[in-house]
């Protein structure tokens, strides 16, 4: 029996899963799934979480239950390429035949002194529930700091103006606009909406230090009661460390097949991938499509396509808080609700009726 191991249970681990669960061909092949938490967790919501505007009990996703799968709720703590063994924190040592490596993203605090220390993150399930707890701590009245102006700190900043309307919420940004990856006509509504709703922005701001409720723009002192990091992700520590071919922020350099130059059992999805797009959910789950139909052909004892399928992404949705919104399907900008209710019903349709 072939063995498939899967690390991570994010939306391209799920992703696999689901497809090759409701593949008709799959037989004597045994997939384990190694996740540290017991769900499968919507992380583009994360931002509603932390402002608390959602409770996390709406943000997971059960694992399917099916007699070929096997949940392993543990940690990784090494990955041997060369052995093809994973290690877990417990003190198991896995044999793979295949793996997927799908660990996801981390903060990258880009060498700011107290960054990783003095500040919160959404970046996981639990650093987020930690938000929450931090920012209704916040006595009535009190000052919140976003560090990032990208997707993340936008939707976040917006969540909560509307949960905690009492706080001066304070977005800092090191571009000339915030969301500079989208058109102008997208950014300059955004900002116009932060604005109308008291959110100040603070452009081309350069974060030198953060101390415990403390941040210096340009080496000027901010007072903050709670300080957040959205400035950037690096791939997962474990990744990082991997010695293959990498980029920038550590994801690994793959081949057109997904999988690591000199290791084609070794497949890589999301954001620990380096891809020709912007990480996300959408581009993760593309990617475990494919992953999906290479390991089917390749235990099917099929070769590769040739060439493989362009990755086409249908477009980009974002929230400003729970009645506007901000999208770009395509070439054509969305603004106002009808952006905020796609939203919400792609969300719908991931959780109820997505794949397996």
């Amino acid at each position: 029996m072939r063995n498939l191991i899967i690390l991570g249970g994010g939306y391209g681990g799920l992703r696999v899963i689901q497809k090759l669960l409701t593949s008709k061909t799959l037989k004597d092949i045994s997939i384990t799934l190694i996740e540290k938490e017991p769900y499968h967790s919507l992380k583009t919501e994360f931002y509603a979480l932390a402002a608390g505007t959602v409770a996390d009990s709406h943000l997971r996703v059960a694992f399917p239950n099916d007699v070929r799968l096997e949940l392993k709720f543990e940690t990784v703590s090494h990955i041997n390429l060369e052995n093809q063994v994973v290690d877990l924190e417990n003190g198991d040592q896995l044999h793979y035949d295949d793996l997927i490596i799908g660990l996801g993203c981390e903060d990258k605090y880009h060498g700011v002194p107290g960054a990783d220390k003095y500040t919160l993150s959404i970046q996981s399930m639990r650093r987020a529930r930690k938000t929450y707890q931090v920012l209704q701590g916040v006595k009535a009245n009190g000052s919140v700091a976003i560090v990032g102006g990208g997707l993340s700190g936008v939707e976040l900043a917006s969540e909560l103006r509307e949960s905690r309307p009492d706080l001066t919420v304070k977005l800092f940004d090191r571009g000339e606009n915030i969301l500079s990856m989208f058109p102008a006509k997208l950014y300059t509504y955004v900002q116009s909406w932060l604005k109308d709703h008291q959110v100040e922005i603070i452009n081309r701001a350069n974060i030198t230090k953060v101390e415990s409720e403390i941040l210096y723009n340009h080496d000027k002192p901010v007072s903050a009661d709670a300080i957040i990091w959205t400035a950037g992700i690096q791939a997962n520590k474990l990744v990082r460390n991997l010695d293959v071919e990498k980029d920038s922020i550590g994801r690994v350099l793959v081949t057109k097949y997904h999988h690591i130059p000199g290791f084609d059992n070794v497949f890589v999805v999301g954001d620990c991938a380096a891809l020709n797009h912007a990480p996300s959910a959408q581009l993760a789950e593309a990617q475990a499509e494919q992953i999906s139909m290479l390991l089917q052909r390749k235990w099917d004892g099929k070769k590769y396509p040739e060439e493989m399928p362009r990755i086409k992404l249908k477009g980009v949705l974002g929230s400003l808080g729970k009645k506007h919104g901000f999208g770009l399907m395509g070439e054509k900008a969305l603004t106002g609700r009808v952006p905020r209710v796609l939203k919400s019903g792609v969300l719908w349709m991931y959780k109820y009726h997505s794949g397996y």
